[in-house]
């Protein structure tokens, strides 16, 4: 459980489920894709639930969430600068 955005992408990476306690998220990737569930007060017991079961969703890593990032800055900055 957590309202921290951050999380919810580690969550997310990792494929461990979370529930946000928040009605919106600022990483929605997370929740439409992800394992990230929003939850207000009131549904956060059932939710809490599901998540501990293992009824809750599994979710995927997102497109481009493959730890290669820097590889592809780096390789995007060469490009443009002419270095091989």
């Amino acid at each position: 459980m957590t309202d921290s955005g951050g999380v919810q992408e580690e969550t997310t990476y990792l494929g461990i489920p979370c529930i946000t306690l928040r009605e919106n998220s600022e990483r929605p990737i997370t929740v439409t894709q992800g394992t990230n569930r929003l939850a207000r007060p009131a549904d956060l017991e059932q939710a809490a639930g599901e998540a501990l079961s293992g009824q809750s969703a599994r979710g995927a890593k997102p497109d481009l969430w493959d730890g290669r990032t820097a590889d592809r800055c780096v390789a995007a900055l060469r490009r443009r600068s002419g270095v091989a």
